[in-house]
C-alpha cells in the first residue's frame, strides 16, 4: 500500500511532464510552419551556438560555484535547440509538413521566382495561416513522439535526424507525394537532366512546363568532386573546433547560422551541418582510438566528406525526383550515425560520438 502511495506522484509528475512536451511539442510545430523549415532551423543554429558556448564557459568556471556544472548549457542546447522549441525534429519538420501541404492545397501561394515544386520550397514563411500552422502542429508532435519512442527503445543512430527523415516521408504519403518520383535521367542517381534543363513528362506523356525532369537539392552543391571537397573542408573545421573547444556541436551550430546567407537569396552557400557534425564525431573517435592530433584532424576531414557523399547520395535518390523536401543532410547523420552506433556496440569501434548508447 505504502509502494502504491508513494508511485502516484511520480507517475503525475512523468504525466505532467509529458503533457508540457505534446503542448510544446504542438506550438513548436505550429512555429516551424510560421517561420518556414529553413528559417526554422537557423534559429536552431543560434540557440544551439548559445548552449554551447555557455558550455564552454561553464567549462572555463568550473572551479567557481556559479551554477551547477552543465545545467545552464544543458538547458539551451538540449531543452531548447533540441527541444521542441527549434529542434529539428519539431519545427523543421513542422515547417517541411506544411510546405507539403501547401504545395497540394496552395499551389498558387508559389513564388514567381521559385523553379521547383511549391511542396519544395522550404525557405517560404506561411505566416497565421490556421490550416498550415495546424499541419505543422501535428508533425510537430509526430517528430517528437518518434524521437522518443526510438530514444526510449535504445535504437543506435541520431533519433532527432532519423525523426526529421521519417516526417518528410509521412508527410508525402499523407498529402500523395510518391515517396521517390519519376526518374527523369538514365537512372536514378543521373542529374544530367538538370544540366541540360529538360523539363518532366506529364502523366499524359505530355510535357510539364513549369517543372524540370530532375530537380538536384542544391544546384550549387550536387556535383561529385564539389561535394568531397567542401566535405573533407567542413570536417576538418568541425575537427578543429572540437579539438579546440570540445563541444561536438559547435561546428553544427555555425553551419546551421550560415544558412541563413541561403535563406536571404545569397548564391551557391553550401549547406554543411552534416559535415561539421560528423567530423566532430570522428575527432571524437579518432582521438579515443588515437591520440595524435594531427591524425584526429584527418580522420575529422574523413569523415566530412563521407557524410557529403551520403547526403548527395540520398539526395539524388530521395529528393530529386518527387515533389516535397526530404533532408538530404538529416539522411547522411541518420545513416552515418547508426553504422557508427553498431560499430560501437559491436565492440569495433571506442564511443560513438554524441551518440548516449
Amino acid at each position: 500500500m505504502i509502494g502504491m502511495i508513494l508511485q502516484v506522484p511520480i507517475v503525475d509528475m512523468e504525466f505532467e511532464a509529458f503533457a508540457v512536451l505534446l503542448i510544446a511539442a504542438l506550438a513548436g510545430g505550429a512555429f516551424g510552419a510560421a517561420l518556414g523549415a529553413l528559417p526554422s532551423f537557423v534559429f536552431t543554429g543560434f540557440v544551439v551556438f548559445l548552449g554551447e558556448g555557455l558550455a564552454i564557459l561553464e567549462r572555463a568556471i568550473g572551479g567557481l560555484d556559479v551554477v551547477p556544472s552543465g545545467e545552464l548549457a544543458t538547458g539551451i542546447t538540449g531543452t531548447i535547440g533540441f527541444g521542441p522549441v527549434t529542434g529539428p525534429h519539431i519545427a523543421f519538420a513542422g515547417g517541411v509538413a506544411a510546405t507539403a501541404y501547401a504545395g497540394r492545397k496552395y499551389p498558387e501561394m508559389e513564388p514567381a521566382d521559385w523553379d521547383y515544386h511549391f511542396g519544395k520550397d522550404i525557405l517560404y514563411a506561411f505566416g497565421t495561416k490556421p490550416d498550415i500552422l495546424a499541419v505543422g502542429a501535428i508533425f510537430g508532435v509526430l517528430g517528437m513522439l518518434i524521437t522518443r519512442g526510438l530514444d526510449g527503445v535504445g535504437f543506435p543512430t541520431d533519433n532527432i535526424a532519423l525523426s526529421v527523415v521519417a516526417t518528410a516521408f509521412l508527410a508525402r504519403l499523407a498529402f500523395g507525394y510518391p515517396i521517390v518520383g519519376r526518374v527523369g535521367g538514365s537512372s536514378i542517381l543521373d542529374m544530367s537532366p538538370f544540366e541540360r534543363e529538360e523539363m518532366r513528362v506529364a502523366a499524359d506523356g505530355g510535357t510539364e512546363t513549369d517543372r524540370l525532369a530532375t530537380e538536384p537539392w542544391l544546384p550549387h552543391q550536387y556535383e561529385w568532386a564539389g561535394v568531397t571537397a567542401i566535405g573533407i573542408v567542413g570536417g576538418l573545421l568541425g575537427g578543429f573546433i572540437w579539438l579546440e573547444t570540445g563541444s561536438i556541436f559547435l561546428g553544427y551550430a555555425i553551419s546551421a547560422m550560415s544558412l541563413l546567407f541561403l535563406n536571404l537569396g545569397v548564391e551557391k552557400i553550401p549547406v554543411t551541418h552534416h559535415i561539421t557534425l560528423l567530423g566532430s564525431t570522428g575527432a571524437v573517435i579518432a582521438a579515443a582510438a588515437i591520440g595524435s592530433d594531427p591524425i584526429v584532424l584527418l580522420v575529422a576531414g574523413a569523415f566530412g566528406a563521407i557524410s557529403a557523399l551520403i547526403g548527395e547520395l540520398s539526395q539524388r535518390v530521395f529528393y530529386s525526383h518527387s515533389g516535397t523536401h526530404v533532408d538530404p543532410p538529416a539522411m547522411a547523420i541518420a545513416a552515418f550515425m547508426l553504422v557508427l552506433g553498431v560499430l560501437y556496440l559491436v565492440g569495433i569501434l571506442p564511443n560513438a560520438g554524441y551518440l548516449a548508447l
